[in-house]
């Protein structure tokens, strides 16, 4: 691993040979200079990542090359080096934009811990860096299309909830476009240039969700080798998207109701109260009063999670926009894969035929088969899955034909026998198939198995 590059900035010719000494031994790449101006040449040309500033400097000032070193290199952390009687100016330096300040004299493991503590920032902003430029285009508008009633109403909700910050529930079936529409609102919101993070909640782990998104502190369980920041903190002046909410555990929930009561966590084995300015964004597809009523989500963190809450109109109810949908999808793959296809009358009334259990991104998927089964100019029913060439009016098709239930004489099922029955048949109508029978349940691979082990039905 390349070792991490350390400035010292001090007149003391004998400080500066003797820290570099000791810097060096620790496994930091180290250069030293004893003037501002030096300081200012050699940041620019070496880009160091912490650099130990003394506040007291012939020529210019400390506090005047923490400008300069800022303007040539913004990335770099500086730690101001002063004495007993330069506090005050070192507070200021704080202000200003140093990291943190340190009394001379000082022992070498309280430089040390500033400087790893430096070094963990400066990783933190790269990452929220990485993350804002990649995951947040500037506008969704383009790509999140339809003309029905339900469309216009859920753009009309989104346009009034962005510039808030409150915190948004978006409920839906899967694939109906839950986190587009996250993106969008963050994208229309007063945080657009921030980060956007999403967290998909169902796919970690207990202690890695927790890892994940408040943090840890360097021995905090087995494998936590050094401190690692959540997510929180790399989202923080942005959004976060917490996606399949409903999969969090109790005590995780115990500790997100904190973070949005008070902006502040503490790292997992840490005990330093770290505050945030972050919006929440959620989204599940399950009924989460109902997990309430059961006892196996908390009623306060509902009511505030759903200060707003965003219905996504699953694409069965959206009318027309099935064509809008299919042709855009179209265009787009058309562009990818270099080609200049169409879908035929015969294909499109197929497609508007269909339930659509997994809503838009099933269409997705179905279109972009279909082009590349395609080898003419046109997509026609034939290139389409037997699925929707054999299909029933929309009405009678869907996930809930899955399960045949018995009929007693005696007395109706209880819901949790009615529920073991449907999990099963999903099981069997999947060929044992996990992942495919969570999609067709509406619920995640993890909860599925939860059930599944519940129910005895893991054989």
């Amino acid at each position: 691993m390349k070792p991490s590059s350390i400035l010292i900035v001090d007149d003391d010719a004998v400080f500066r040979h003797v820290m570099a000494g000791k810097l060096t031994f620790l496994g930091y790449k180290v250069n030293a200079v004893g003037s501002g101006e030096e300081a200012v040449q050699r940041v620019g040309a070496d880009e160091p990542e912490v650099v130990l500033l003394d506040l007291r400097l012939p020529g210019i000032s400390g506090l005047e090359a923490l400008k300069a070193i800022h303007a040539n290199a913004p990335a770099a952390e500086v730690i101001m080096l002063t004495g007993h009687g330069s506090i005050d100016t070192a507070i200021e330096s704080i202000r200003i934009g140093a990291f943190d300040y340190v009394v001379k004299p000082f022992p070498l493991d309280e430089l040390y811990i500033r400087i790893q503590r430096a070094l963990e920032r400066r990783a933190l902003r790269q990452r929220a860096n990485l993350l804002e430029r990649g995951l947040t285009p500037p506008d969704l508008g383009s790509s999140f299309i339809g003309d029905s009633p339900e469309f216009r109403r859920l753009l009309n909700v989104i346009n009034r909830v962005a510039p808030s910050n409150v915190t948004v529930l978006i409920v839906g079936e899967t694939g109906a476009g839950k986190e587009r529409v996250a993106k969008l609102i963050h994208a229309h919101s007063l945080r657009s240039s921030r980060p956007f993070i999403v967290v998909e909640c169902a796919a970690l782990q207990e202690n890695l969700l927790q890892s994940e998104l408040f943090g840890h502190e360097r021995g905090a369980f087995t494998g936590a080798e050094r401190a690692k920041p959540g997510l929180f903190e790399v989202a923080d002046g942005g959004t976060i998207f917490l996606d399949e909410i409903s999969e969090i555990s109790t005590a995780t929930q115990t500790t997100l109701l904190r973070v949005l009561d008070t902006s502040t966590f503490r790292h997992m084995g840490g005990t330093k109260e770290i505050h945030v300015d972050v919006r929440v964004l959620a989204a599940t597809n399950r009924d989460i009063p109902a997990m309430v009523r059961q006892g196996i989500f908390r009623e306060d963190l509902f009511y505030r999670l759903s200060t707003i809450t965003v219905e996504v109109p699953p694409l069965r109810t959206r009318g027309g926009d099935v064509d809008l949908l299919a042709q855009q999808f179209v265009a787009a793959l058309n562009e990818r894969f270099g080609s200049n296809k169409r879908i035929s009358e015969e294909a499109l009334e197929l497609l508007r035929r269909h339930n659509w259990p997994g809503n838009v991104r099933e269409l997705l998927h179905v279109v972009e088969a279909a082009l590349v089964l395609c080898e003419g100019s046109s997509v026609l029913p034939e290139h389409l899955p037997a699925a929707l060439r054999s299909a029933k009016p929309a009405t009678q098709a869907g996930p809930s034909t899955v399960a045949h239930l018995p009929v007693t004489g005696v007395s109706p099922l209880t819901l949790q026998e009615v529920e073991r029955l449907h999990i099963r048949s999903a099981i069997e109508a999947c060929k044992g198939h996990r992942g495919n029978a969570a999609r067709m349940l509406g619920i995640s691979e993890r909860n599925l198995y939860r059930k599944l082990r519940e129910y005895d039905l893991l054989s």
